[in-house]
């Protein structure tokens, strides 16, 4: 017989996060941790991801838990589709819905905006500006088209939004470390190999020249800060390159990982939950984004080889 997570005291990382997901995550975040880590299936996370999906192809209604309210958005639609990816899920005539949701929320030059202005009137984190006209963005953009192509989706919304990503990528000067997981999204996923090789070669020097990552969590005092971020929020390498095959891997030596996946498996609180490092400004949101945070936590310990239980 299993052990009960919550009448026995758990003894591993894995047991220890078992309990903080039932007590605490929402219906989607228990049954994406029963699929990676239980041996659940795919259909009953798709089943609760629909419960995000609107009538448009889009998803809204806090899937993304710093965007509060019922409209559909691109970054909770990236959060969907990384959701569909895990499972395997990622194609068919979902993606097909999605890719007309991109469409018709699409700036003049074929990319998505951060926040669309249908965000208006409802409640976001105040690190998300919600403006009326604006512009294309990598950090919306990268990440769904490196899934898209990665999952190998032909549709006409790739095309520009491709350029665009390319352009972005290739003309970042001094980013910041958001950009970057960006950029990496839509590196690894990008099918021109070559060319994803040579701009994430120079990603990573800037990386490394700007000091955009913790490269010793023991010498807090070589790290800075970027503008605008909180103190805890500095990627560590595990963030650009959540799994060894990201071409982010490449950027830190294999000392870097390891001290990188040792602060990650300590991060873990004595609640069995992974904290959320930015801001915060509203306590739902960190209840619902801390299960997330959990299990792509337990992700990346994974695949890096670590052992959680």
């Amino acid at each position: 017989m299993a052990e009960n997570p919550l009448s026995s005291p758990p003894s591993t990382p894995l047991a220890r996060a078992e309990r903080f997901i039932w007590l605490t995550a929402r219906v989607l975040e228990q049954r994406r941790f029963a699929y990676h880590f239980l041996r659940g299936g795919p259909d009953q996370v798709e089943t609760a991801l629909m419960a995000y999906l609107n009538e448009d192809g889009g998803y809204g209604h806090a899937l993304e838990p710093d965007l509060r309210g019922p409209v559909s958005q691109p970054l909770h639609t990236a959060h969907g589709l990384r959701v569909l990816d895990s499972i395997g899920r990622c194609g068919g005539l979902r993606v097909e819905r999605i890719c007309r949701y991109l469409t018709e929320v699409s700036t003049h030059d074929g990319a998505l905006p951060a926040i669309h202005p249908s965000q208006h009137g409802y409640p976001s984190a105040p690190f998300l500006r919600v403006v009326d006209s604006p512009p294309s963005a990598l950090l919306s953009t990268g990440p769904v088209v490196g899934v898209l192509h990665r999952n190998q989706v032909w549709h006409a919304w790739l095309f520009r939004a491709t350029e665009f990503c390319w352009a972005a990528v290739e003309s970042l000067d001094k980013p910041r470390p958001y950009e970057i997981e960006a950029a990496v999204a839509f590196l690894d996923g990008a099918p021109d190999r070559p060319r994803a090789e040579a701009a994430a070669d120079r990603l990573g020097r800037l990386v490394r020249e700007q000091r955009l990552a913790v490269l010793d969590p023991g010498r807090p005092e070589e790290d800075r800060i970027a503008d605008g971020y909180a103190p805890g929020e500095l990627p560590y390498p595990h963030d650009y390159a959540r799994v060894p095959d990201s071409l982010a891997a490449r950027w830190f030596t294999d000392a870097e990982m390891a001290r990188s996946l040792d602060r990650l498996g300590a991060d873990q609180q004595e609640d069995g939950g992974w904290p959320v490092r930015r801001d915060s400004w509203a306590p739902g949101s960190v209840l619902e984004a801390r299960p997330i945070a959990t299990i792509e936590a337990l992700r990346t310990l994974r695949a890096h080889g670590r052992a959680i239980g």
